[in-house]
């Protein structure tokens, strides 16, 4: 190779990678939950980085949850520490600037496409090494922020937390989605959800409902 076919090469290199990341950590993780119950199935979770790339289908499928025996948990709020939740690592991906969710709430059923956009601030949080001790392992080790855990409830709420290992979470965002009126798949599934509601999801529902507002 000439030395203007390594130079195109290493032009394209850098606009594929956005002329390198500035993470001090290999990739971020996007991890998504809901209350007790509140099954979902999610369609799409997209993301765009600082260089305005973007990352379709970060991730999709579940999301993590709970379902405690005989109707016993809880799905109004939200924990006090929420944890990952289910979802991936987005690699390549430099520090987040938008999240962009379409999900089915199999509850209601309804579904719904929200926006995220991420702060500064909590971008600057992702870069900041934070000296702190992990009872799991006693250790002191010096941690990043480097999850974002979306929480989804019926209609429509995304909340988000910014977390890392044996680091305390802050919020990030609340969003209000929007129903898309094309319906589950974007219409191109006869109007047909996912996943049939679990069965223990269904009978909370049916006995004491869905509690909108505590979201």
């Amino acid at each position: 190779m000439n030395s203007l076919g390594r130079l195109t090469l290493l032009a394209l290199i850098l606009a594929l990678t956005g002329c390198g990341n500035r993470l001090p950590y290999d990739s971020w993780y996007l991890g998504f939950g809901v209350p007790d119950y509140m099954d979902v199935w999610i369609e799409t979770a997209d993301a765009v980085d600082i260089h305005d790339r973007v990352f379709r289908r970060a991730t999709s499928g579940v999301a993590s949850i709970q379902r405690p025996k005989n109707l016993k948990g809880d799905p109004h709020g939200w924990p006090e520490r929420p944890g990952m939740g289910a979802g991936k690592h987005v690699l390549r991906a430099d520090l987040p600037r938008l999240i962009y969710v379409r999900w089915q709430s199999l509850v209601e059923p309804q579904t719904y496409e929200a926006y995220i956009p991420i702060p500064e601030t909590t971008r600057e949080a992702m870069l900041k090494g934070e000296r702190t001790y992990c009872a799991a392992d006693g250790k002191w080790i010096t941690g990043y922020r480097d999850v974002l855990t979306v929480g989804l409830a019926p209609g429509g709420i995304a909340r988000v937390w910014v977390l890392g290992a044996c680091l305390k979470p802050f919020d990030v965002a609340r969003v209000e989605g929007t129903v898309v009126k094309l319906g589950p798949s974007l219409g191109q599934n006869g109007g047909r959800y996912a996943l049939p509601l679990k069965p223990s999801s269904k009978a909370y529902i049916e006995k004491f409902g869905i509690p909108y507002g505590s979201w």
